[in-house]
């Protein structure tokens, strides 16, 4: 199956009152494993930078003046995304954005119900604990050194390994076979081949003695009011 996870750099919270988007990043996945095939952007806003979000991600006005409008690569990102689903860390607000930019451009948006969000996984696997990106990353020991700001790509790639854990780890896509490999295919697949049948044991005398029962019994009768007695 191929699904898409993608993040999103803008220039502030809300699309609604004049933010714009000015970066993103997408990574493709099928069954569960990069492929390493990725879409990266960065348009121009047409409009100021905050420096709030400038402090965040550090795209500049200055840096973003000569990129491409939004609406001038619509065709290739569409092209990229084409009819998986697309996961997002919070997914409402990065679904929010390209849609904004979407509706301005006069195409047709995504359709959230290709939305699938990590918050909300997160949230039902770990309840109570802190669900941000870098939050998670410790969880799952993903490393993050290299975060320094958000970026849209790196964010993208870090969310990949994290979904990928997730779900399950590295070993989704193993299947369960009826027989054991042959060597050769074994070590092809990274499978270790079976281990040879180990020889026959006749089981050991496990049962007690009569000296130990005579033990026993004499152990047993020094017990005062033993809980068996009370027994109906």
């Amino acid at each position: 199956m191929r699904e898409i996870i993608f993040d999103t750099e803008t220039t502030g919270l809300d699309p609604r009152t004049g933010d714009r988007l000015v970066e993103i990043g997408c990574i493709e996945l099928v069954d569960r494993r990069e492929t390493g095939r990725s879409f990266h952007a960065y348009y121009n806003p047409e409009r100021d930078m905050p420096a709030a979000a400038e402090a965040v991600h550090g795209l500049s006005i200055q840096f973003l003046s000569d990129k491409p409008l939004f609406a001038d690569r619509i065709d290739e990102l569409l092209e990229f995304l084409g009819d998986a689903p697309l996961i997002a860390h919070n997914a409402v607000f990065d679904f929010g954005f390209v849609n904004a930019e979407l509706a301005r451009a006069k195409r047709p948006i995504l359709d959230m119900a290709r939305m699938c969000c990590t918050v909300q996984m997160a949230r039902k696997l770990h309840p109570g604990a802190k669900h941000s990106l870098d939050a998670l990353c410790t969880r799952y020991g993903i490393d993050r050194s290299h975060r320094v700001k958000h970026g849209a790509l790196l964010d993208a790639e870090l969310l990949a390994h994290l979904y990928i854990e997730m779900t399950g780890g590295r070993q989704i896509g193993l299947g369960l076979a009826s027989e054991a490999p042959a060597p050769a295919a074994a070590a092809a697949s990274g499978h270790a081949p079976a281990a040879a049948p180990r020889a026959f044991r006749e089981p050991r005398p496990h049962a007690a003695t009569p000296a130990e029962l005579a033990r026993h019994a004499e152990f047993v009768a020094t017990l005062n009011q033993p809980l068996w007695h009370d027994s109906p």
